[in-house]
């Protein structure tokens, strides 16, 4: 059979130039639905069993994140549970992957994905516990629910919120999500059970649900870099702002997590408040001892690689973290994990992976928990 290439799926996206001769697949990363940000892929090749398939993304020195593509391989599937690396080269302007499939159906994606069913299954089997309720906070532009799981004890005084995939194809953030909400709700697990008695948490596991299942990389259903609209949202062009805002400031925030993806850096990392001009020398000791609990608790995050120091400008509270700082007072930090790998303890068969993620989820309970405790 001849070879086809298909991305009719959620959060599939691939513009396929020539697919002809399998030595000679020609693609083009395909942009937001809305915007003019070329990164994310996801799709499907069949009739390729045991065929050398050379696959050259022709535009992906153009893509927003040229960057990313250095010391970077993609990652295939051949059941979407099992995700793997494949060999991939850049040369500054044609990333190439090279692979031979040992089945017939094989999928390739720019990192492993976090389905929209998976996602409502994440909320179906956390509702089932008594700490759990699941909220509506309201609709996207495209009509899907933004939800919201409340866990905890609704007498406790502190107020947690965790929010993921603001940017949609950073995927890592909900796998990092999916694994902290199961270690809440582990009755077995010692830094749950305490931080439930310290604080109720608020979580989002996917802020971006249109830009998730469209197949983006960094915008919903309007175009709207969701972490660039804190200080003035609107229903219109960024409803899930507008949404998770208007209830973080209805029931107040004491510590917020904010999940991401960085294309560009092998490393976990922490991006905080520090070029407020507001910031204060405790909210500075809050967040660097958050940092070294971190560290303690889980050897994936460092320290040493990150963004360095950026300076406070226009653009600095329509983000959320340095927003909520700015709003509540509170310690505030954006997670960054890796695309590629954690240069620091590679994995040549995963890279960073799904399940990576959501052990790193798990272990942000340990932190957590020491920040609540020294409030």
């Amino acid at each position: 059979m001849p070879i086809k290439i298909s991305h009719q799926f959620d959060a599939g996206a691939i513009d396929v130039l020539r697919a002809d001769a399998p030595s000679a697949i020609e693609l083009n990363i395909r942009k937001d639905s809305h915007a003019d940000i070329t990164q994310w892929f996801f799709f499907r090749v069949q009739g390729a069993r045991e065929t050398a398939l050379t696959m050259r993304f022709l535009n992906a020195g153009q893509s927003a994140y040229p960057d990313g593509w250095k010391d970077y391989e993609a990652v295939a599937s051949y059941d979407r549970e099992t995700w793997f690396r494949v060999p991939t080269s850049f040369d500054g302007q044609v990333m190439t992957i090279d692979h031979t499939p040992t089945h017939d159906s094989v999928y390739y994606a720019y990192f492993e994905p976090y389905s929209w069913e998976r996602h409502l299954a994440l909320l179906d089997s956390a509702q089932l516990s008594p700490l759990v309720q699941l909220v509506d906070l309201g609709s996207t532009i495209d009509g899907r629910d933004l939800n919201m799981l409340v866990i905890g004890n609704p007498a406790a005084e502190k107020k947690v919120w965790v929010i993921a995939r603001q940017h949609p194809g950073e995927t890592m953030a909900e796998w990092f999500v999916e694994g902290m909400v199961e270690a809440l709700l582990d009755p077995a697990n010692p830094f749950g059970r305490q931080c439930l008695t310290e604080a109720e948490f608020y979580v989002v596991p996917n802020m971006n649900p249109d830009g998730s299942v469209r197949g983006n990389l960094r915008t919903n259903a309007a175009g709207a870099n969701l972490n660039r609209e804190w200080m003035n949202p609107t229903m219109a062009r960024s409803p899930e702002v507008f949404l998770v805002r208007e209830k973080m400031h209805e029931v107040g925030c004491d510590l917020f997590l904010d999940v991401h993806g960085d294309e560009g850096l092998p490393y976990v990392f922490v991006a905080g408040s520090e070029s407020l001009p507001e910031f204060t020398a405790e909210q500075a000791a809050a967040q660097q001892k958050f940092i070294a609990d971190f560290k303690i608790a889980s050897p994936d995050f460092q320290d040493e690689h990150g963004y360095g120091a950026t300076p406070f400008t226009a653009e600095t509270l329509t983000m959320g973290s340095p927003y909520v700082t700015h709003a509540f007072g509170c310690l505030s930090l954006t997670l960054e994990m890796p695309f590629k790998d954690n240069a620091n303890d590679p994995d040549p068969e995963a890279g960073w992976s799904g399940a990576r993620s959501a052990e790193l989820g798990k272990s942000i309970l340990q932190p957590v928990l020491q920040a609540l405790r020294a409030q």
